[in-house]
């Protein structure tokens, strides 16, 4: 008797394809972390020298807290600003402008960084001219322009949450006499908390990432990752670089487990507990 073989079919291929197209880099970049040779390209046996170069190289250490600290900062003033603006676009009536308030707070979204960078450069410098502030372009002017656009992404976010509550909800806390600002922070914010968790994780995310808009509204005192990894790659890369990117991918790939296992603990106490209301 004959066995047929099936063929895989062309999603699947299509799949393992995609698959390997985005994770083979990383893997062999995490492969060449481990390897002895000054020689990114040529493997001379295992070691996990780079590892500790890297921790004794000041420049690469700095350059880390610089930008923790900046997307931290960041990613909480364009929570703050990004809700005022989705409340602004959802729940306020029509007023005059309100068309081109939208516009102008999603218009990051799509503003080349360059553009961006260069406008607020120019902003800082005529500031400078005109009232002394920024005397020194640095990580205060870094956290200003990344708030800037961050602040687009998170308006996003929240204004698509705040579509799809139930204002009838509010409506209910506000009939049995709980003031508006009570309303907002015992009823609203609890419900739209996911979003907002969501959208300071992208902004965090893409502050810790940009290299275009920090380049320009840096100063000599201030050196962003990015800048640094970019400084050092155009000299050649070095395998601290390797061990470095090794590094965010294991640190990544930790959050985003701890985040499904979280997620899926939860999803799987709600499946018990309404298990046990039925019965």
């Amino acid at each position: 008797m004959s066995t047929v073989r099936r063929r895989p079919h062309f999603s699947t291929v299509m799949l393992i394809v995609g698959l390997l197209f985005l994770y083979l880099p990383m893997a062999v970049l995490v492969v060449y972390s481990f390897n002895s040779s000054r020689l990114v390209t040529v493997w001379a046996g295992f070691s996990t020298q780079w590892y500790g170069a890297l921790f004794q190289d000041q420049q690469i250490l700095s350059a880390v807290w610089t930008s923790l600290k900046i997307a931290f900062f960041a990613a909480s003033m364009a929570v703050c600003l990004g809700t005022v603006a989705a409340f602004v676009m959802t729940r306020f009536g029509h007023f005059r402008g309100k068309t081109a308030l939208s516009s102008m707070v999603t218009a990051p979204l799509v503003m080349p960084e360059v553009i961006t960078g260069l406008s607020l450069l120019l902003l800082f410098v005529q500031m400078a001219q005109l009232t002394g502030w920024p005397a020194d372009r640095g990580e205060g002017t870094i956290w200003i322009a990344h708030t800037t656009f961050c602040s687009a992404y998170v308006a996003v976010v929240v204004a698509a949450r705040l579509r799809e509550l139930d204002s009838s909800i509010e409506e209910a806390a506000m009939d049995l006499g709980s003031p508006p600002l009570k309303t907002f922070f015992f009823v609203t914010l609890p419900i739209i908390a996911p979003a907002l968790a969501a959208g300071w994780l992208l902004a965090f995310t893409l502050s810790l990432d940009d290299l275009v808009i920090a380049s320009f509204v840096s100063g000599p005192g201030a050196n962003t990752l990015p800048m640094v990894v970019f400084s050092s790659v155009r000299m050649g890369v070095s395998p601290k670089i390797n061990a470095l990117a090794t590094l965010i991918i294991l640190t990544v790939s930790l959050a985003t487990f701890v985040a499904w296992y979280m997620m899926r603990r939860n999803e799987r106490r709600q499946i018990i507990q309404r298990q046990e209301d039925a019965a």
